[in-house]
């Protein structure tokens, strides 16, 4: 059990750079246990980047990370990438069914059929999909798609989901479907963590309920 004293994640003088080009400078940042963690700002101010290197995707090119009070060094990003799980803003789905898709990560982790069957039914719900395990991938909508990846995620019951701007490129209705989700899952406890970049600040996707719950973080990435 984690000290409730100690936040999720601790970021100090973290900075990153794509060869000699600077992407990313945080003084300080810490993100909360069970909270719900937004950070805004234009394209290209680092987002994307800092979920890469929150999930372990990504080594910091100068500062520090710190998780549960733990610094990530080379041995603990097995470890964070172990408890979290990050969907990409445009994720990718196998061709096939979407039965085969949740199924994937959780065969290779070698669960029972009995339980990769009721994994699939019961995340497909979680996401308002039921019934969807044997739709073709390629039939489904931006916003199917997305919630299928979500479930895909939850699937692998993650302590920490990392959603990189999930509204982006959905229509209205997706829109509030996955934020009314977003809420569900943080209400219910599923995960320890939700982070996910908001967007641009001036007009964003999650505007509505599901922002103003979100601890946000205005160009914290810049």
């Amino acid at each position: 059990m984690s000290d409730k004293n100690i936040p999720l994640f601790r970021l100090h003088d973290l900075r990153y750079a794509y060869g000699s080009q600077p992407a990313l400078e945080i003084s300080s940042l810490d993100l909360e246990e069970g909270q719900i963690h937004a950070v805004a700002g234009p394209n290209g101010s680092g987002k994307t980047t800092v979920l890469k290197l929150l999930n372990g995707l990504l080594e910091p090119t100068g500062g520090e990370i710190l998780f549960r009070g733990e610094p990530i060094n080379r041995r603990g990003y097995a470890c964070i990438r172990g408890e979290s799980v990050l969907v990409h803003q445009d994720p990718y789905l196998f061709d096939g069914t979407v039965a085969q898709n949740l199924a994937f990560g959780l065969k290779i982790r070698k669960l029972s059929s009995r339980l990769i069957q009721r994994r699939i039914e019961q995340k497909l719900s979680l996401v308002g999909l039921p019934g969807f395990e044997h739709r073709r991938s390629r039939a489904l909508s931006g916003g199917e798609k997305q919630r299928v990846a979500i479930a895909r995620a939850l699937a692998l019951e993650p302590g920490i989901l990392f959603l990189d701007e999930p509204t982006a490129n959905v229509d209205t209705a997706s829109i509030e479907l996955l934020e009314r989700l977003i809420l569900r899952l943080a209400d219910a406890g599923t995960t320890s963590g939700l982070c996910l970049p908001a967007g641009d600040p001036s007009g964003v996707p999650g505007r509505g309920s599901c922002r103003t719950r979100a601890r946000e973080y205005i160009q914290g990435c810049s």
